[in-house]
């Protein structure tokens, strides 16, 4: 059974696919986006290997696509296959690379609707800047959006069967990606991997190619910062002192917009009632996956000392983008000189979280504590090292080690 914590996790996702495609066609079409390097191709090639109706797939970015005729050509194939059986499937992977992608899908499925055409749709891409535009200016009603977003620690247990200790260890000191695993015994191969499939393009393509960006330079910095400050809470004004080209405060606030909409970076604003508040308070910058932060570090943490500064840092930022890319609602919780890591709302409950590595006393939870008296909807949770659970416990707090709030969340 699917964890449901995980509602963006490739297993999920591949279930929610599997059921759709048993529904009658032809139904909405199923717009699925997430980062790069985290399975949609190899979804639709699983997904499309247990079909029992004809698949078509397609390939947006390769070279055919680029000839006159190539999308008419999919769509006559499609079709073929749907008058021999009950139903045909339709794949397209990487739609965003055609121009007029919408428009001309958007055609394509008022005409399936029209003649009632029993053909499934499944598109993908790897950026919601251009998907997530498109499908609201000319898709509306006409598709569901699915997320594969980074992989849970969980499922590299699950999908390539590695022990859940060196899983665990390795989200918070390598990432998750799944293709990079089989170079972590080569340090630079692996950096190479992340930096030139998985953060290149992300930036080179993703986002310079596909929005109106006038310092590039500046843009990059952004991001270089980020990467080297996870967990951190920065101000703009701050962040804007590091930069060589300093900018203007909206230019760096947007260019940290377009990292999260690139799955890079999250921006992860503090928790407050109120939302103007919220937005005039500094940002945690949040990589989503620690493989960034790492293919960006010259040293990468190791095991180590769990004391080190960096070391917890890095579980916290882990932890962070967990519930992020569960798709909670993460923010973090300040009021000096207290300080809460993570607040959460959504599929998980409303969870008031603080991090701990190394060694801690009951007194270092005061602003845990005081946040849950203030906001009693929040659950407070201790996430510490594996053994130092009893610490938060005596003084009345749930506790659970980082290895298993990393494998499957907290407690239910």
């Amino acid at each position: 059974m699917v964890d449901r914590s995980f509602e963006h996790s490739y297993s999920h996702v591949l279930s929610q696919l599997r059921c759709r495609l048993e529904e009658a066609p032809p139904g909405r079409i199923q717009l699925l986006s997430g980062p790069r390097q985290v399975g949609k191709t190899h979804l639709l090639h699983q997904l499309a290997a247990e079909q029992r109706h004809p698949v078509v797939f397609a390939a947006a970015d390769s070279a055919p696509a680029a000839v006159p005729g190539w999308w008419e050509a999919q769509w006559r194939a499609a079709e073929t296959s749907a008058r021999g059986g009950p139903a045909a499937v339709l794949m397209i992977d990487e739609i965003q690379h055609l121009p007029d992608w919408a428009a001309r899908l958007k055609a394509e499925y008022d005409r399936l609707v029209r003649e009632r055409l029993p053909i499934h749709v499944i598109v993908t891409g790897s950026s919601s800047l251009t998907l997530g535009r498109g499908a609201r200016e000319s898709m509306a009603g006409r598709f569901e959006h699915l997320r594969l977003l980074h992989w849970p620690p969980s499922e590299l247990v699950t999908q390539l069967a590695l022990d859940p200790d060196d899983v665990v260890e390795l989200a918070i000191t390598r990432g998750t990606y799944p293709g990079a695993v089989r170079f972590l015994d080569d340090a630079p191969r692996w950096q190479a991997y992340v930096r030139e499939a998985i953060i290149e393009p992300a930036i080179g393509r993703d986002i310079l190619a596909l929005e109106r960006v006038r310092k590039p330079a500046l843009l990059r910095q952004v991001f270089g910062i980020s990467a080297a400050h996870p967990g951190e809470i920065i101000s703009l004004q701050k962040l804007r002192g590091q930069l060589d080209d300093r900018g203007a405060l909206e230019t760096i606030a947007h260019y940290l917009e377009l990292l999260e909409q690139a799955y890079l970076v999250a921006a992860v604003p503090k928790y407050s009632g109120s939302t103007v508040r919220q937005r005039a308070a500094p940002p945690k910058l949040t990589p989503l996956n620690q493989g960034i932060v790492a293919a960006m570090t010259p040293t990468p943490v190791g095991p180590g000392d769990p004391a080190q500064p960096a070391r917890g840092r890095w579980v916290e930022n882990a932890c962070t983008a967990l519930a992020w890319n569960a798709g909670q609602q993460a923010g973090y919780w300040r009021r000096e000189p207290l300080e809460v890591d993570l607040v959460t709302s959504g599929s998980w409950g409303l969870w008031a979280i603080e991090v701990k590595t190394g060694t801690y006393e009951a007194r270092d939870l005061a602003g845990l504590l005081e946040l849950c008296r203030l906001d009693r909807d929040h659950r407070p949770l201790v996430v510490c090292d594996p053994g130092a659970e009893p610490i938060a416990r005596a003084a009345g707090v749930e506790a659970i080690s980082w290895h298993d709030f990393l494998i499957g969340g907290p407690p239910p």
